[in-house]
């Protein structure tokens, strides 16, 4: 049971640590956001180092190595989409009479640059790999970014519980969120992963699958299922923010957003809305989070 178990724990514990990194480093002053992303990109480098040396390798090892490289890599993006590094070139809320198409292109905007980024290093991260025996640090990249991509993607058609994990230098996005019972996409997108997750466990519990295989495909699958309750907080009424409450500061209950924190004060409060939900792998979320957000 300890080859099933100790993967499933080290996943839960890497996402729920990253997940709530992000949010504690996202939330600081904006002078420490220099700093920040200069950190950040060393270990963005340490974990692009690790992932080459791996990728060659099916030790146990190596598979944990590069399924913590991978979460490393999106956690530095994510990073630096929520300090405002790097986002995209609309910085402003979306206009009250805007919906269909048009709003769906302004939303893109906001965050161009980034994903422009991530579809970048989803490109590197398969070139670094391919061919190689090790791909569980690509496999890891691709389900935190396809997951957060459904998350956003909900988040932009209707949830019941909106966002308010935001900093304030992100609180337009709000704007872009209507909230809604439901949508067509949110079936979808908790029943695909699903599927996967109980194809790749049962992959994992052939009796012909190596020690590398099994578990490989069950950090792979612990972090997917992770995304899929992400996108069930988007949606019921679970206490998520209790998990990270070390990570965030003060909330605000009076809903007091009247003055923005100064890049040179912490930022005291986050935005008050109906309920916590972030696409923390989104981080992850998550969020930062399938985390690591995740």
């Amino acid at each position: 049971m300890l080859e099933y178990g100790l993967p499933v724990l080290y996943a839960l514990g890497l996402w729920w640590f990253s997940t709530g990194l992000i949010l504690y480093l996202d939330n600081l002053p904006g002078r420490t956001f220099g700093w920040t992303m200069l950190g950040g990109t060393a270990v963005l480098a340490v974990a692009i180092f690790a992932l080459v040396v791996c990728s060659t390798s099916t030790s146990l090892i190596a598979a944990y190595i590069a399924f913590t490289a991978g979460v490393l890599v999106w956690g530095v993006l994510e990073m630096s989409y929520f300090t405002g590094l790097v986002t995209g070139p609309r910085k402003t809320p979306c206009p009250e009479d805007c919906t269909g198409w048009k709003r769906f292109g302004l939303a893109v905007l906001t965050s161009l640059y980034h994903e422009l980024a991530v579809l970048s290093a989803v490109a590197f991260l398969v070139l670094i790999s391919w061919g190689e025996p090790n791909q569980i640090g690509t496999w890891t990249f691709a389900v935190l970014w396809l997951m957060r991509w459904s998350a956003k993607l909900n988040l932009f058609l209707g949830v019941p519980n909106l966002n308010d994990w935001l900093p304030d230098h992100l609180a337009y996005l709000k704007t872009y969120m209507p909230k809604r019972s439901m949508n067509l996409l949110f079936p979808i997108s908790v029943t695909l992963p699903t599927v996967i997750v109980t194809l790749l466990v049962v992959q994992a519990l052939s009796t012909d699958a190596s020690s590398f295989a099994v578990v490989g495909l069950i950090l792979v699958a612990t972090l997917l299922a992770l995304g899929i309750l992400e996108h069930w907080f988007l949606v019921l009424p679970l206490p998520d923010e209790a998990l990270w409450a070390w990570a965030l500061p003060p909330r605000d209950d009076a809903g007091d957003v009247a003055d923005a924190a100064s890049a040179d004060a912490p930022v005291q409060r986050r935005i008050a809305v109906p309920h916590p939900a972030i696409p923390r792998m989104a981080l992850k979320p998550a969020q930062a989070r399938n985390g690591l957000g995740r």
